[in-house]
């Protein structure tokens, strides 16, 4: 009973290792345009490596890769990864010209290095793995 308490609070696990169910994910979801510019300003003045996913609610192909860009986020803990919902910051999704969902844009020093159209894991693993490598190097 004290695990599956500690599953429904997200607190260790009986034993002292961390449930990875119960893991806060790593990207980071913004419902705000200022709170958003804010951390797009921070965060451009540095090398590292950002994945911006658009998304939106109801788009089947978004909620399908939701578990594979937080698993991403946890895999690569040296890149940033913010979620921007088109509906709720279509301004910012206008800002970036995006005109499909998902696409993931990877964008360093404030500008974008590569772009990601379409539920396509396996592509944005490679391109997240390209650009940290160079960032590494850089």
């Amino acid at each position: 009973m004290g695990s599956y308490l500690s599953s429904l609070l997200g607190s260790p696990a009986a034993d002292g290792s961390p449930e990875s169910s119960s893991e806060p994910s790593r990207v980071q979801a913004f419902h705000s345009t200022p709170r958003w510019q804010l951390h797009f300003n921070k965060v451009k003045d540095t090398s590292q490596l950002m994945v911006i996913d658009f998304a939106a609610s109801w788009c089947g192909p978004c909620r399908m890769m939701e578990p594979a860009v937080s698993a991403m986020a946890s895999k690569f803990a040296d890149v940033e990864f913010a979620k921007i919902d088109v509906d709720e910051l279509s301004d910012v999704a206008r800002e970036f010209g995006v005109q499909a969902m998902p696409t993931f844009v990877l964008v360093k020093k404030g500008k974008e290095v590569d772009r990601i159209v379409g539920a396509k894991k396996d592509e944005l693993e490679r391109k997240v793995q390209k650009h940290r490598a160079l960032m590494a190097s850089s």
